[in-house]
């Protein structure tokens, strides 16, 4: 599980979407972080796909997916991806990035989702504001506009431990996971590249329409207001709820597999 061989392509009118595809059962679809791809799930698709169906995207320009060359929604590739695959509707399971696209996609087309959970994020509305994350956050946009891939490189990586750890805190084959996959995705784009994604606004004033189970999870380690915004999120939600993942920054679920597949398990079994 360490590149495409396993993946299968969908083919789009802007290009072919890789997805993994495996196991059985209801379905579950599993959403990577921004610059890395499906591999972020590799600890966790064996073990779910032994009750569930798992499907593990990777993004639009993001992993094995093609580069966008027109406009798009995150939304609209993965829920043609579902209809295609006539699947679902599906628990939509996102880290980060993931996240929102699991946000987006229960609000823009309903029918294809049968629950959501996010870890690391709420709805695309959310913007941290501590300083430590805003200062991060500037320094990386600098770097990608400077195509400078060191600098970006050293401190995208800081989000893993996060601010109140270091490098040395966090399980080396973490950082090497990440580091490989972010470099590949970066290595597909160039500083002066458009940006063709259109976002979905306004995504948290209408947390209401949410009409399916909810769960938000989060590291223990994650800042305030993300913690904060999950309980915003899921008291918005009829029978939203929210759960920690202990001692884990932004990157939970790989942090702690084990103990994120279990709050996983748990909420897929009241659905």
């Amino acid at each position: 599980m360490n590149g495409a061989s396993d993946l299968r392509f969908l083919p789009s009118a802007d290009g072919d979407l890789a997805y993994r595809d495996t196991g059985s059962g209801d379905l579950v679809v599993l959403l990577h972080s921004g610059f890395l791809d499906h591999r972020v799930w590799d600890d966790h698709v064996p073990v779910l796909a032994r009750r569930y169906r798992v499907i593990a995207p990777d993004t639009r320009g993001h992993g094995f997916s093609a580069n966008a060359t027109e406009p798009f929604r995150w939304a609209d590739d993965l829920a043609a991806l579902l209809r295609h695959l006539d699947a679902g509707p599906a628990v939509l399971v996102g880290l980060s990035m993931g996240g929102v696209i699991a946000t987006d996609t229960v609000l823009e087309h309903p029918d294809v989702v049968r629950a959501v959970v996010t870890a690391g994020a709420v709805t695309g509305d959310f913007r941290y504001t501590d300083p430590w994350h805003r200062e991060l956050q500037d320094t990386i946009d600098r770097a990608l506009t400077a195509g400078d891939v060191s600098a970006w490189l050293d401190a995208f990586l800081r989000l893993v431990p996060g601010p109140d750890r270091t490098a040395g805190d966090i399980d080396p084959d973490i950082l090497r996971r990440v580091r490989k996959m972010a470099l590949h995705t970066l290595s597909k784009h160039s500083p002066d590249e458009k940006d063709w994604l259109v976002r979905v606004t306004g995504s948290f004033d209408r947390a209401g329409e949410i009409r399916v189970p909810l769960l938000a999870v989060n590291g223990s380690l994650e800042p305030a207001d993300l913690h904060a915004a999950a309980e915003r999120l899921a008291g918005a939600v009829p029978g939203g709820r929210t759960a920690t993942v202990d001692g884990t920054g932004h990157y939970s679920a790989m942090e702690r597999p084990d103990a994120f597949v279990r709050v996983l398990s748990d909420f897929l079994e009241t659905l």
